[in-house]
């Protein structure tokens, strides 16, 4: 039997409510503000949360000497159609580059990593 349950998934950056907007528009969903903490709530999935953290510093990746901490995978139907999409949104890509994968690494704006996945 489980001891807890997953409640919810927070990233750290210095800017909640743009970067909740990056999500939202790249997830759909609803946000939610708090004083310093904000809430994707995206229908049938896990919330995504935001908090303020004036001094975040991105993680790294690659990069041998540093670690991305963590990452999305996010499930696309069409991944040139996604990329598109968030490149406009802010993402920049970290490893786009080999079209024969079945997936794409970018940065969130905050400099999260996450990747584009298909289905």
């Amino acid at each position: 039997m489980a001891l807890a349950k997953l409640d919810v998934v927070v990233l750290d950056c210095p800017d909640p409510r743009a970067l909740a907007g990056f999500y939202a528009a790249v997830l759909g969903g609803t946000v939610e503000e708090h004083d310093d903490w904000v809430d994707l709530r995206v229908n049938d999935a896990q919330t995504l949360a935001f908090q303020a953290a004036p001094g975040h510093v991105p993680p790294k990746w690659p990069a041998p000497d540093g670690s991305q901490q963590f990452h999305l995978d996010l499930t696309v139907e069409d991944l040139d159609v996604a990329e598109k999409g968030v490149l406009a949104l802010g993402a920049r890509p970290l490893d786009a580059e080999d079209r024969s994968r079945t997936f794409r690494v970018y940065a969130d704006p905050a400099g999260h990593p996450f990747c584009l996945c298909a289905c």
